[in-house]
């Protein structure tokens, strides 16, 4: 695997270096050896935050763990994406370019699915062109934390939803 850590707020020392590819390094055995791992370390106030972000193709494997300890965090994101990696293993191989970023013995071995991702309710509701500002007000007034409707700019389906801090995202598909 091939780190690229970064700092916000933060200085990486060799410490905080050899801590995250230790125990980040831990996840090795799953993947291959150019597989990249985006780390970012951060801190605001008394919160140490930790990122890690696995890109694939079709993928991403993603999480995010804060907590008062740098080192508590990291030991905290390793486990999470251990355990997303067992849970979604199939979906993830199911996808036949996904495979290739797998060390061969993960994708063979079988590990009990304990938590399948299951729909249990269906909505379907008008979809209203709307400007992002209003779509966020429409948000705030269903008490949603996401909000999807048509863009009246661009007549494509978009999402806002609210990030910490009371602002908001506006995701959009590509083109």
């Amino acid at each position: 695997m091939k780190f690229i850590i970064v700092g916000k707020n933060i200085e990486v020392t060799d410490g905080l270096r050899s801590a995250v590819e230790d125990k980040i390094g831990k996840l090795a055995k799953y993947f291959t050896e150019d597989t990249e791992v985006h780390v970012t370390l951060s801190v605001e106030k008394d919160r140490q935050k930790i990122e890690v972000t696995i890109p694939m193709k079709g993928n991403i494997i993603r999480s995010e763990q804060v907590s008062s300890d740098m080192y508590v965090s990291i030991d905290l994101v390793e486990e999470i994406i251990e355990r997303q990696l067992k849970k979604y293993k199939t979906k993830l191989i199911d996808k036949k370019q996904s495979s290739a970023f797998f060390k061969q013995e993960f994708v063979e071995k079988d590990y009990m699915e304990d938590e399948e991702v299951r729909i249990i309710r269906t909505k379907k509701f008008d979809i209203k062109p709307m400007y992002p500002e209003d779509a966020c007000v429409q948000m705030e007034l269903l008490g949603h934390s996401f909000f999807v409707f048509c863009n009246a700019e661009t007549d494509q389906v978009n999402v806002v939803y609210k990030r910490k801090g009371n602002t908001y995202g506006l995701i959009e598909p590509e083109n």
